[in-house]
């Protein structure tokens, strides 16, 4: 199956909408996911990071079928846009614990931990808690538990939403530096047509729980037999 991402006709119904995905995307590419409110971006992401299970179909990452996999097993790390930092835990645990979910780190753990703070711009924070920190600092700890866990592909669901514009200019720049250095599979779930002509090199349009239209982003930008694509794209 190489070492993309592969649906191969993925079925579920969920609260009586029904969702059928067959697609191929591209190894160690930015893939954007797009599509209205509802229509089907974040089951897409559910089904790949096993929050939700087919029906029907095989679901194959990085040439593994993980179509029955628990979560925790799928080569995939996640960014939300809640950051989902344990708040009673400080910067180095929150991200330790992308290494070992039981903290038994060795040194050179402890030495991965500190070097990808200082990567994400947050060195000298490993002491800080949650609360004391800004959204952007929370989800760069975020992105930086995501690079110790060292898995070929990375998930993210909005993860700039709840962000000022100048701040996710900011944090664009940073995941696409991290792609650089860790030349993983990057699929991005985005409401803004500019972020996706920013960062993405592949994009992946959801209609009503189907892939309309799946494409390089230079096809993506240019298609027009859609009406759908024209209006997120135009809006």
């Amino acid at each position: 199956m190489g070492d993309g991402v592969e649906m191969q006709n993925v079925s579920l119904t969920l609260g009586g909408h029904d969702f059928l995905f067959d697609c191929k995307l591209p190894a160690a590419a930015v893939i954007a996911v797009t599509g209205a409110s509802g229509a089907g971006k974040s089951t897409f992401l559910n089904l790949l990071a096993g929050f939700d299970v087919p029906a029907q179909g095989g679901i194959f990452i990085a040439g593994m079928n993980v179509t029955r996999e628990h979560p925790a097993k799928r080569p995939v790390s996640l960014v939300f846009q809640d950051n989902n930092l344990f708040a009673h835990l400080d910067v180095f645990t929150n991200v330790g614990l992308g290494v070992d979910p039981g903290m038994k780190l060795s040194q050179s753990d402890r030495l991965s931990i500190t070097a990808a703070l200082a990567k994400v711009g947050l060195a000298g924070f490993e002491g800080r808690m949650p609360a004391t920190l800004s959204g952007g600092e929370r989800q760069r700890v975020a992105f930086a538990r995501a690079l110790v866990r060292k898995r070929p592909v990375l998930l993210l669901d909005e993860p700039f939403a709840a962000l000022d514009p100048g701040l996710r200019n900011e944090m664009a720049a940073l995941l696409l530096d991290m792609h650089k250095e860790t030349a993983n599979t990057v699929i991005i779930v985005s409401h803004d047509p500019d972020e996706v002509r920013r960062i993405a090199d592949y994009a992946v349009f959801i209609d009503r729980g189907r892939i309309a239209v799946a494409a390089p982003i230079g096809s993506f930008l240019s298609h027009e037999g859609h009406p759908g694509l024209r209006q997120f794209l135009d809006n």
